[in-house]
């Protein structure tokens, strides 16, 4: 806290003072003292008693800087998408934006935009699959399963009838061969015919009961392979009419997974489109189309329609300072001074970001933020003068 000795000033010095000690660097605050000392005169009486010269505090004085309402806001490009190279710019210094508007688009946006179209449509086919599965087999489905069953039931009565009516005939003809054996061997023991012709009609026998092996065993074949194609048919036509619990759940995992891609790619999407905050004003853009985004970002914005004062005020000061407090604002950058009132108080003690001129002004004060609102006239008057320092005094 600086604060000025018990001198004796005159009323009508006293504003010129204040501004000149501020002008003479007064960076960061100081405390303003007003003594009101009754000057003798020639032509009027001596006082019986004298009034003493006890300061009055009337001001704290600090140095601070222009912002817009809610501070200066700076876009920039998120580092995740990874390419943050502008390929389009939509705004230019001093437009108006509206909250939520695009400001600019990233390189990575038509890759992404791409990415989302696909999702979207992985998603449509696994909806699609997930009321296929709750649906079941389709009606045609399940009548040519049907079919297929009865086709081959048929098939297995017509061979086993072909069949048997096989093996009716073998065994008839191996009782004839029977009867032919035994009348030829009783001939041939009595010496009748030769040997050869007692041996032709055994033989003759023994072909004949093999063939009639065979027909048995070719049915019982026929009839064991058909009845498992059977099974297999009837199963089949089970699986496909039933709607298993288990392909419900598959199936609408995969609908889950397909909507999370979703959600995850339009968030990368979204993140190829800047878009800004609030509605406010481009105090300043950072970056051209084809331009990398850099540490300063891409545009400067801010609510220049109500316009505030940060005032860093020395820590031995702000006890002294109230909301609601009246304050005075001057720089030579503007003519006359702006009204303002005190709407905030900092609660964090920092070290001075804004000096004065004169190079022995102290630079290592440690003081907290004021804001304060100015008067809706006074802010229009400034509205272009983001980061201008100017000089505060806010009276007590």
């Amino acid at each position: 806290m600086v604060q000025k000795e018990s001198q004796p000033l005159t009323k009508p010095l006293g504003r010129w003072l204040i501004y000149a000690l501020i002008a003479l660097g007064l960076s960061g605050g100081a405390v303003f003292l007003y003594s009101l000392v009754q000057l003798r005169s020639n032509s009027e009486p001596i006082a019986s008693t004298t009034q003493s010269n006890k300061p009055i505090i009337i001001g704290v004085a600090a140095l601070g800087r222009l912002e817009p309402q809610g501070e200066m806001i700076r876009l920039s490009a998120p580092t995740s998408t990874g390419g943050n190279r502008v390929t389009e710019l939509l705004i230019k210094q001093g437009e108006r934006v509206l909250q939520n508007q695009v400001v600019a688009i990233l390189e990575t946006y038509n890759r992404s935009q791409a990415a989302l179209e696909k999702a979207k449509t992985d998603v449509e086919i696994a909806k699609a699959e997930l009321a296929r599965v709750r649906a079941g087999a389709k009606s045609g489905d399940i009548q040519a399963q049907k079919e297929d069953i009865a086709r081959l039931q048929a098939e297995l009565e017509g061979q086993i009838a072909t069949q048997k009516a096989t093996i009716a005939r073998l065994e008839a003809e191996v009782r004839n061969a029977e009867i032919e054996n035994q009348r030829f061997q009783k001939l041939y023991q009595a010496g009748a015919i030769a040997a050869i012709e007692a041996d032709t009609r055994r033989l003759r026998l023994e072909t004949t009961q093999k063939q009639l092996q065979e027909a048995k065993e070719t049915l019982n074949r026929t009839i064991e392979t058909t009845q498992i194609q059977l099974e297999q048919a009837r199963a089949t036509l089970n699986s496909v009419a039933e709607v298993r619990p288990v392909d419900v759940q598959v199936a609408q995992a995969q609908l889950k997974s397909a909507i999370a891609i979703v959600k995850q790619t339009q968030a990368d999407y979204e993140l190829t489109t800047i878009r800004s905050p609030i509605a406010g004003q481009v105090l300043k853009v950072n970056v051209r189309p084809g331009e990398v985004v850099g540490n300063t970002g891409i545009a400067d914005i801010g609510k220049t329609e109500q316009m505030y004062v940060v005032a860093e005020v020395y820590e031995t000061d702000i006890a002294k300072v109230r909301i609601g407090q009246p304050a005075t604002i001057r720089s030579p950058a503007f003519s006359g001074e702006l009204q303002g009132t005190v709407s905030q108080i900092g609660l964090q003690v920092d070290r001075q970001n804004i000096f004065d001129v004169n190079p022995q002004a102290d630079t290592d004060k440690r003081v907290i933020d004021v804001r304060i609102r100015l008067q809706p006239e006074d802010s229009k008057r400034v509205a272009d003068l983001t980061n201008l320092q100017v000089q505060v005094l806010i009276n007590l």
